[in-house]
Parts: C-alpha cells; sequence; structure tokens
C-alpha cells in the first residue's frame, strides 16, 4: 500500500520597503528545520479549499489578510519534506507597505521581512519557491497592472517607477519608462496633482486590478 500524499499550500508574501523588494519569512518553532527560516503555510485541513487554506494559514502565522493572493505553481518532489510525501501548492501574496503587520502564530518563533537580494537559508524547497515568485511578479510587470496591489490608489509616475525598479532591482531609464508604460493603456490620467516643493506631479490610478 502507497503511503498517504499530504497536501500543504506554501504563500510568498511580498512587499517594498525602503524602495526594495522584500518577503516575509517565518521562523520555524517546531521540527523540521526548528530555528530556520521558511515561508508561511502549513497542512491543508479536510474541509478546506487549497485558497481558504492559503488565507488561514497568512492569518494564522503572519497576521496578514485581505491581500492580493494568486496561485503560484505546484511543487511535489519527493524527498521536498522530511515529514513524508508533501505536495505543496505555492502561491503569492501582494502586500501594500501600511498593511503588513506581522504576528508570529503558534508554530512560528517569529516573523519578518527580508530583501530578496539577503535571503537567508530556507527550509524545504523553499528558496526555489521564492525564485519562481519573482519571476512571475516580474515577468506580470511586463503586462499588467499588478503594482496596483503594492501602491496607493493615486500615484505619480515617478512612485511607479521606482516600485518597477524595486521589483527588477535596477534601474530603468526615465523617458522610455513613461512612454511604455502610458502606451500599455493601464493608467486612468487624474485632475489632481500631487504637491512638492517641486512642480506639481500629475497622479495616476490604475484602470482595472491585476
Amino acid at each position: 500500500m502507497n503511503p498517504p500524499v499530504q497536501v500543504a499550500v506554501d504563500i510568498v508574501v511580498f512587499t517594498v520597503q525602503q524602495q526594495t523588494l522584500k518577503a516575509l519569512l517565518i521562523e520555524r518553532g517546531i521540527a523540521p528545520f526548528r530555528g530556520t527560516y521558511a515561508l508561511p503555510g502549513g497542512f491543508v485541513l479536510p474541509a478546506e479549499t487549497l485558497e481558504e487554506a492559503a488565507f488561514r494559514e497568512l492569518r494564522e502565522e503572519t497576521g496578514t489578510a485581505d491581500v492580493y493572493l494568486e496561485q503560484l505553481y505546484t511543487f511535489g518532489d519527493p524527498g521536498r519534506d522530511p515529514r513524508g510525501r508533501v505536495v505543496t501548492v505555492a502561491y503569492y501574496a501582494l502586500v501594500p507597505t501600511d498593511r503588513s503587520p506581522l504576528l508570529a502564530g503558534t508554530d512560528a518563533a517569529s516573523a519578518g521581512w527580508f530583501a530578496i537580494s539577503e535571503l537567508p537559508p530556507l527550509a524545504f524547497d523553499h528558496a526555489s519557491i521564492v525564485q519562481h515568485a519573482i519571476e512571475r511578479l516580474r515577468n506580470k510587470l511586463e503586462y499588467s497592472n499588478v503594482g496596483f496591489q503594492l501602491l496607493p490608489a493615486k500615484f505619480t509616475l515617478s512612485a511607479l517607477q521606482s516600485l518597477h525598479e524595486a521589483i527588477l532591482g535596477k534601474p530603468l531609464d526615465k523617458r522610455n519608462f513613461r512612454r511604455k508604460i502610458l502606451s500599455l493603456g493601464l493608467l486612468k490620467p487624474l485632475k489632481e496633482k500631487l504637491i512638492t516643493g517641486h512642480r506639481p506631479a500629475e497622479l495616476f490610478s490604475f484602470r482595472h486590478s491585476a
């Protein structure tokens, strides 16, 4: 008789702080990999959908809820979990900086935001999951308004460019960026301007969600 296969969910939670793309990690408080950082996640309960399990794990381990969540990929290598055969369905979530509370749950010793360029060693195959999520997020910048989830409702083109640079991890030419982003038809010019110490900056909003 084949051993049972368990189903889990793991979530890569992104935010942008100080113009740096960061991921939320949990220091595991139980075995296996106790004391090692990992993604928020856990086993799916019998009566739950995958998405319900993902939102529950976010609430229990981090205090983060009511965020943008998208299914990423399924990871099922036989040796990925020392507890047995575990298939995990990975998600990624986007959390604005002003809505990113942290609350270590019952099986998490602590939680914190880490720059994606400076991640500590991760438990299980979570490093691979994070890399898949980064690639998905970067690819979606090319054709969607995924940045809607990381910006306030009204923003300047400079703020949007800073967000793209944080996600891509490289500077962008201002003129080329503005020409390209405006050609996509994702932005709605507003009849408002942001007043700063310099000349007023035009404000925009996204036409639709990502």
